[in-house]
C-alpha cells in the first residue's frame, strides 16, 4: 500500500523494528506518537514497549489497512488517526509524551520543525531519516549543522543511533538511511539518559 509520491519506505522487519525501539528511551509508562504509520510494522511494535500508541496515517486505504492488522493480531492500545500529520493538534497529546516514526523523507524537515516548535514538543523523538539530512541536526565539526539543526539543539541532545541498510526497507531506498534520536536537555539526567 505504498505511495509512490510519498517517498516511502517501509521497515520490512517486525523484528528489526523492536530492535530498532530498544534503542530508544520509550518505555512501559510512556504515550507514544507514530507519524506516517503505513501497514502498522512499527506501530506493533510500539503497541508492545508502552502504554498507548497514537498512530497517524493520513491514507485512508492505508488507515484502513492498519485498522484491519492491529484487530487481526488482537492489539487494543493502538489509536488510529486518519489525519495529515502536519494538520494534527499536538496539545492532544499528553505531556512527556514521546515520538517514534518512519515518515515519508520528503516531510522530515516539515515534521522536525513542528516537532520542535509546538507548545507541546515531545520529551523525545526517534525518526528514521535519510542520513544526510540527520547529520546537520548533529552539532559536529566533521558535518554542516543547518539553522533548523542549531534550533534543535537549543533544545535537544541530537545523535545517531542506528544506521539501517537499504534491504531493512521495502522498497529500498537509494539514499543511506538512520535512526535518529533527539532528547529534551531539561530530561537528560546523569544515569537515566
Amino acid at each position: 500500500m505504498r505511495n509512490h509520491l510519498l517517498s516511502q519506505h517501509f521497515l520490512r522487519s517486525p523484528r528489526l523494528a523492536l530492535m530498532l525501539i530498544g534503542h530508544s528511551n520509550i518505555r512501559k509508562h510512556d504515550t507514544v506518537l507514530e507519524i506516517g504509520a503505513g501497514s502498522g510494522v512499527i506501530t506493533s511494535a510500539l503497541s508492545k514497549r508502552c502504554t498507548k500508541v497514537i498512530a497517524i496515517e493520513p491514507d485512508a486505504k492505508t488507515a484502513a489497512l492498519l485498522r484491519k492488522n492491529l484487530s487481526q493480531r488482537g492489539i487494543e492500545n493502538v489509536e488510529v488517526v486518519e489525519e495529515d500529520f502536519l494538520e494534527y493538534d499536538l496539545k492532544k497529546l499528553p505531556s512527556g509524551y514521546k515520538v517514534f516514526a518512519n515518515p515519508p523523507f520528503h516531510l522530515s524537515s516539515k515534521i522536525v520543525h513542528k516537532l520542535i516548535e509546538d507548545d507541546n514538543p515531545p520529551k523525545s523523538f526517534y525518526l528514521i531519516l535519510q542520513k544526510q539530512f540527520a547529520l546537520k541536526l548533529i552539532a559536529t565539526d566533521r558535518h554542516y549543522t543547518s539553522q533548523l539543526g542549531y534550533e534543535l539543539l537549543a533544545k535537544y541532545s541530537t545523535k545517531i543511533r542506528y544506521p539501517l541498510k537499504p534491504t531493512d526497507f521495502t522498497p529500498p531506498p537509494a539514499v543511506p538511511c538512520v535512526l535518529f534520536e533527539a532528547k529534551e536537555i531539561s530530561t537528560l539526567v546523569p544515569g537515566l539518559a
